[in-house]
């Protein structure tokens, strides 16, 4: 039966000053053509398997997702370079160097702006749920996190139907 190695002190360290283009995951989200992220998740590097934390850039006039919030998974953001703007509940708050900001459960929607000129570069990071449903009430969808992917479903579709919505009247 084959061994499993033991990490070494350095297998824990990641050294993001030295990490190469084919590192880095940029992307942009499906549903928000303006999103343009730089990321590199740093807690699955190391094997973490209940907290995910990952290094974002936004570049100038960018944006983060698309508005939404969160029903599973506590999120927050820590500003490291740059200056930009959170939007929470459609308000916009200035953010820069050393802002963090945290996201409990409780349904207020976010969004994250490159308002500066020069890259807006954070932490992120949260909760590992295996399944988490999220709320993107500018675009109208409802979106399942579960089995590794984001379903989106429109919201009128995600409407609560009772029994008598099935049963037809008798008389």
């Amino acid at each position: 039966m084959g061994e499993t190695k033991k990490p070494t002190a350095e297998d824990y360290v990641i050294r993001t000053g030295e990490l190469k283009p084919a590192e880095i995951y940029s992307f942009t989200h499906p549903l928000n053509p303006n999103s343009a992220i730089s990321f590199v998740p740093l807690s699955d590097r190391v094997g973490m398997q209940r907290a995910q934390l990952g290094l974002g850039r936004i570049p100038p006039g960018r944006e983060s997702f698309v508005p939404h919030s969160h029903s599973a998974q506590e999120e927050f953001v820590f500003i490291l370079e740059g200056n930009g703007e959170m939007e929470i509940d459609g308000e916009r708050v200035a953010v820069g160097p050393g802002d963090y900001v945290g996201f409990p459960i409780d349904g207020a929607v976010h969004q994250l702006y490159n308002t500066g000129d020069a890259d807006l570069v954070y932490l992120m990071g949260g909760e590992r749920t295996p399944t988490d449903m999220s709320r993107f009430p500018t675009i109208g969808k409802i979106g399942v996190w579960a089995e590794g992917t984001m379903r989106y479903i429109d919201e009128d579709a995600a409407r609560q139907f009772s029994p008598e919505d099935f049963v037809e009247p008798q008389g």
